[in-house]
């Protein structure tokens, strides 16, 4: 089952409270009535018979909401074989598979039945603006995301009210603003050099193991800071893997389960909190200013004036982190993947591009020079449109709205229900990408698409802030692939791994590289196995 199956259908369980324990009254009239009766044999009895009477109302009930009670406004309901149960049944199998289902006999919006929630779909732009421009306090995410709290920590993002999270967010911008980032591409490019040098003149390597691996050297340097990077970051490193496998299916059910894993969990939360108190501490007391998001959340002051605690700070870097350390070496890895499949059609964009730009600039990859590299940046914005990491984004909504779709129907999506969009299945729509199943980066050399079309980092209010890094951050690893080595995919390309926590290729990712040969003035020699084929190689 998938991250975003398992947040869909698990955080809404756990909105439901559980059953009070019995009152003294109801316990005694029990008692007396295993007294006055024939025993105690009689009120298992008489409880089983309120039970199948219970099951019998719900059935009933759930029947009704389909048919007599269900207003002609409200989106319809999937076909469900079994009441009660059968739409979270439909939603285990997947939510790909769900909307595969759903969406030929129901169009775009339609809702699923969980138990006591009700998940409305909203699949493509025509429906999912109001998704996307909503204000919190209309359409919310805390609800939705709040099982991250043990991970994050107290005060921060998910476990603070609508205004102290903008402010927060801000947090964020500040640490992302342009002078930030032209600093951290000289740390990313310093990673990537010495990571690369390692692989040698030739080989074989596991592409998602061997970028997972550097995805996490540069976010150690650029988000958690030199002190981490230089001498913590075997431990901290470790640490964190901890928080990572402490977040399963159970966590957005139960976060606070007596499971293994959440012990894990926590001992790695309070460890990493121990660690960086003192590097936290350190900075505040010496006052030293470090290029880094650390030092940008122990500076942040809230509009009152008053500062982040160091717990707090941590928290903010773990969110930060887990945003952007598992979509980022997915999305670097589908780039790889789909240009090396498809190589004699797209690798000489790829390829010329760097040249031309090397001939410009030299070796020299800066802010300045990353922006320049639009072919690239069309490689990249083409995998992340066929393979989305998260496949579902999700609300609750706040209050009653109005959504109408592609051929007209109008519908009113109710206050309180759960409602998700999908980046995966609404970029494979005809009606909204021309042959939506073909690899082609040169698609967005014309953007005409409107708004929520691409939704790879969201869109509207709540668009990911961390989309310019995430693009540096890739465009940085594959410069420096492109203009050192030749690639060649082993095997076929893999599919999607739609079983994982956040979706990203199954196992193996196998590529072979060679070294290229350079001309004496450090350019690139044009491969000549490399031509612009018509070749078309889709997946």
């Amino acid at each position: 089952m998938s991250l975003l199956s398992s947040l869909a259908t698990l955080t809404l369980f756990k909105k439901a409270p559980p059953p009070p324990p019995p009152s003294f009254s109801a316990f005694a009239f029990l008692s007396s009535f295993a007294k006055e009766e024939k025993g105690w044999s009689d009120v298992v009895f008489f409880l089983g018979i309120l039970l199948l009477a219970s099951i019998a109302l719900l059935v009933i009930l759930d029947v009704l909401s389909r048919t007599m009670l269900k207003s002609k406004r409200t989106p319809p309901l999937i076909d469900a074989s079994i009441p009660i149960v059968g739409g979270m049944l439909e939603f285990l199998k997947g939510p790909m598979k769900l909307m595969a289902k759903a969406f030929p006999k129901h169009g775009e919006v339609f809702t699923v039945p969980v138990f006591h929630e009700r998940i409305t779909f909203l699949i493509g732009p025509k429906v999912s603006e109001f998704f996307f421009k909503a204000k919190d306090v209309e359409m919310s995410q805390k609800e939705v995301y709040e099982f991250n709290v043990p991970t994050f920590g107290k005060g921060v993002v998910f476990d603070v009210d609508h205004q102290t999270r903008a402010e927060q967010f801000r947090f964020f911008a500040d640490s992302l603003k342009s002078e930030r980032l032209r600093t951290y591409v000289g740390m990313m490019v310093k990673e990537a050099d010495a990571f690369f040098e390692k692989w040698g003149d030739e080989g074989e390597v596991d592409l998602l193991d061997s970028l997972s691996e550097l995805i996490v050297l540069t976010a150690s340097r650029c988000l958690l800071g030199r002190e981490i990077r230089e001498n913590l970051f075997s431990e901290v490193t470790a640490l964190v893997h901890d928080l990572d496998k402490g977040m399963v299916p159970l966590s957005v059910f139960f976060p606070y389960a007596p499971i293994e894993a959440h012990r894990k969990r926590d001992k790695a939360r309070k460890e990493l909190a121990l660690i960086f108190d003192k590097v936290i501490q350190a900075r505040r007391e010496s006052g030293s200013l470090e290029p880094d998001v650390l030092q940008t959340f122990i500076d942040a002051r809230y509009k009152d004036g008053s500062k982040l605690t160091n717990d707090q700070v941590l928290g903010m870097l773990i969110a930060v982190l887990f945003a952007g350390q598992h979509t980022s070496s997915i999305t670097s890895t589908w780039t790889g993947l789909l240009a090396i499949a498809n190589k004699e059609r797209v690798m000489p964009y790829l390829e010329q591009e760097q040249q031309q730009i090397m001939k410009k600039h030299g070796t020299k990859i800066d802010f300045d020079v990353l922006a320049e590299m639009d072919e690239l940046h069309y490689a990249v914005k083409e995998a992340l449109r066929m393979h989305p990491p998260l496949i579902m984004l999700l609300r609750k909504a706040q209050v009653n709205f109005d959504v109408e779709t592609s051929d007209g129907k109008k519908y009113t999506v109710p206050k309180g229900h759960i409602c998700a969009t999908s980046p995966a299945f609404a970029h494979r729509m005809e009606s909204v990408f021309k042959n939506p199943n073909t690899y082609d980066p040169q698609r967005f050399k014309t953007d005409e698409n409107k708004f929520a079309s691409y939704i790879g980092f969201g869109a509207g209010r709540h668009g990911c802030m961390g989309e310019t890094f995430a693009f540096m951050q890739i465009k940085t690893i594959w410069s420096v692939l492109i203009r050192n080595y030749e690639f060649e995919l082993i095997g076929d390309l893999p599919e999607p791994d739609y079983e994982g926590m956040v979706v990203g290729p199954k196992h193996p990712c196998k590529i072979r590289y060679k070294r290229r040969e350079k001309k004496k003035n450090g350019l690139m020699k044009s491969p000549s196995m490399m031509s612009k084929s018509k070749s078309m190689t889709s997946k």
